[in-house]
């Protein structure tokens, strides 16, 4: 993504610091898992969103950088609360919080996480940033206890899969664009055009990671696993709303009841790549990218906007 390093490399760079100031800790215990985090940290996508944001709705300001700590924090601790959930031993081929300092402790760090973003905001006075990313964090609550809902019954259809998935992963995108836009024009009205571009994003996101599971590529996760944890993700959706009685029953039945044998596992994801439905769920994340796209190309073509359109395309286009 050389653009956007050009565009906002500096900004990242500072954000960098900023950050690791805002999780220190007197605590001995909680700084030395603090450093841990920092170290094996990621792309930092939702900064990135963050900060573009701002630059094409007027410019970064001081509450930019504090609304993508802010994000970045809830982020972070979302992630490890999901790992102790999913009971995983690792993470972008890390070690788990919960696998290094085991579960009690992996809860609170993720509590602390939280509280630091909150008061980030709190004491600056940053309301309606801290608004914008509460609001993100109610769905992103509902749409995990929804999917573990429709994972009983296995009923998810099109529309409730995208009802978990705007909640769940697209809202948090969401609000670092809307979040972003609102540092910098005060402008409700601009902060909720963001929102809607940043959930179109967030949707294509979890579609692409979605498609992982069903391909060949060293992603840090095995192909399979969103199966064998009973997800109904779309591609497997569309290939059961387009399957006969008899293979819908036996598909449904592996995974209710057979989803830790690799080999049933394996004949699953054959079935889902040879019924089309690979194609369909990458139609549909080209849609939302689409339609993404249209949102952001109604603002100025600077290079921050060029740099955005190359950070969508980035999110489709990645390899893991």
């Amino acid at each position: 993504m050389e653009h956007v390093n050009k565009v906002i490399g500096a900004e990242l760079a500072l954000f960098e610091k900023k950050f690791s100031e805002s999780v220190k800790s007197t605590n001995p215990l909680l700084d030395r898992i603090m450093k841990f985090i920092i170290r094996r940290k990621g792309k930092q996508m939702r900064p990135m969103f963050v900060f573009l944001s701002a630059k094409i709705a007027g410019g970064i300001t001081d509450v930019s950088y504090r609304a993508a700590s802010l994000i970045e924090l809830l982020h972070t601790a979302t992630l490890v609360h999901d790992d102790v959930v999913d009971d995983a031993m690792k993470r972008r081929n890390f070690f788990s919080i919960n696998a290094l300092w085991k579960n009690k402790i992996a809860v609170l760090v993720g509590d602390y996480l939280l509280s630091k973003g909150l008061l980030l905001s709190i004491e600056h006075g940053d309301i309606p940033i801290l608004q914008i990313t509460s609001r993100a964090v109610k769905e992103m609550s509902e749409g995990e206890l929804m999917q573990m809902e429709k994972a009983r019954k296995l009923d998810i259809d099109e529309r409730v899969y995208f009802d978990i998935i705007r909640a769940k992963t697209a809202s948090l995108l969401a609000s670092a664009c809307s979040a972003g836009a609102y540092s910098a024009a005060q402008d409700t009205a601009v902060s909720e055009n963001f929102r809607l571009f940043g959930e179109k994003v967030g949707i294509a996101f979890q579609i692409k990671d979605d498609l992982f599971d069903y391909g060949q590529d060293n992603i840090g996760k095995p192909t399979g696993i969103d199966i064998k944890e009973k997800k109904m993700t779309l591609p497997l959706i569309y290939a059961l709303q387009h399957a006969d009685i008899a293979t819908k029953r036996k598909v449904i039945y592996t995974v209710k009841n057979n989803s830790t044998d690799r080999k049933k596992v394996n004949e699953v994801i054959d079935y889902v790549q040879h019924s089309g439905g690979i194609a369909y769920a990458q139609q549909k994340m080209k849609e939302y990218k689409e339609e993404a796209l249209q949102i952001l190309h109604t603002y100025p073509d600077t290079p921050a906007r060029q740099a955005m359109e190359e950070l969508v395309n980035y999110v489709i286009n990645r390899k893991y």
